[in-house]
């Protein structure tokens, strides 16, 4: 498994969806659809992508660059 990092290229948004899907080795497309079925049901998972949002950090760029 990789490290868990927001990635700078095949991210829609924030790249959550694209970090996880990445760490447990599916698709994001997958992923993508995993949270947008997980959003109808009751609970807390828009909040929970926010905080990833917030908490993961972004990859650093092959060049060495900061990523911004």
């Amino acid at each position: 498994m990789t490290a868990l990092a927001r990635p700078t290229n095949g991210r829609m948004i924030g790249g959550v969806c694209a970090a996880l899907a990445r760490r447990f080795g599916t698709s994001a497309s997958t992923m993508r659809v995993v949270f947008v079925v997980s959003c109808l049901l009751p609970g807390p998972q828009f909040l929970l992508y926010l905080a990833l949002w917030i908490l993961l950090p972004r990859e650093r760029s092959a060049r060495g660059n900061p990523a911004w």
